[in-house]
């Protein structure tokens, strides 16, 4: 496995079947919720079940969570980065799960290599937050495909981070599988715990913002929502915080022109979260 990813990485590997390179990789930015979707079966774990399914095999995947921020932006470069438990409360089932997917030090030295704009530093501390692995158990329950974290630098704004995402562009064209982890609409302080197992139910502001958001990715109209900060009062409920709806603009930043999209796991839960998730190419 190693051997073949550097190879690839390094422009070596050529298209199963025929000359060329890989085809460019999908995309995707994934809503993954509360931690129990990693272990209940439900319908947005069949989602990323049936993703996993669909999507041409990755070389290795990248994954931009909402759980890692940090100063500076930093990429996991170990052989076999941990599980983290990063959460609280739950039930003692979940802090159990493993995920034992081997990192991958060529990938993240090829990352901090391919971005020229700013500094990306290799680290060895970090691991798979559950903004990572949740997800990606679901698509990859082997733990067979090499799965690298990039951090969220808390100092930069949603503009340079839309800029640093578009220098990621090339590692599509090694096989790799970019995927934002976050939430579009992310209000935990505003959870209607009463509603929390009520099918669709989202309060009127998180229809509204969900809505506008949507209508701006379809449309190929990042500018709103890069400037989510100034999108009124129902961007203001549904984005409290920046570090769940970022990991979306990194996704949409490598959207090349035309490139097919399509929305998925899409539904409201608890008032004010949203799961809905975008495929790219």
């Amino acid at each position: 496995m190693t051997g073949k990813l550097s190879n690839m990485l390094n422009g070596g590997l050529k298209a199963p079947g025929g000359e060329g390179s890989f085809p460019v990789m999908p995309v995707l930015f994934v809503g993954h919720g509360s931690p129990m979707n990693a272990i209940e079966e439900n319908e947005f774990a069949a989602g990323w079940r049936e993703m996993g399914k669909k999507l041409p095999r990755p070389s290795a995947i990248l994954c931009v969570s909402a759980h890692w921020q940090s100063k500076g932006t930093k990429v996991t470069a170990m052989e076999k980065p941990e599980t983290i438990h990063d959460f609280g409360g739950f039930p003692r089932e979940l802090y159990e799960v493993q995920y034992p997917a081997p990192g991958s030090p060529e990938l993240a030295r090829t990352t901090s290599a391919t971005v020229h704009d700013r500094v990306v530093e290799l680290d060895r501390t970090w691991g798979l937050d559950h903004g990572a692995w949740s997800v990606i158990r679901r698509m990859y329950p082997d733990a067979d495909v090499p799965v690298v974290e990039l951090s969220l630098d808390y100092q930069l704004s949603p503009q340079q981070h839309y800029d640093l995402a578009r220098e990621l562009a090339p590692l599509r064209r090694k096989g790799v599988l970019i995927i934002g982890s976050g939430n579009m609409v992310h209000n935990l302080g505003l959870v209607s715990w009463e509603h929390i197992n009520t099918p669709g139910y989202a309060y009127d502001w998180a229809l509204e913002a969900d809505a506008a958001m949507k209508k701006s990715i379809l449309g190929g109209d990042h500018a709103p929502l890069i400037g989510f900060g100034s999108q009124g009062r129902a961007f203001r409920l549904a984005i409290p915080t920046p570090e769940h709806f970022v990991p979306l603009l990194y996704s949409l930043a490598l959207r090349e022109h035309d490139e097919p999209l399509e929305l998925f796991n899409d539904k409201p839960v608890a008032g004010s979260l949203t799961m809905t998730s975008v495929k790219i190419g």
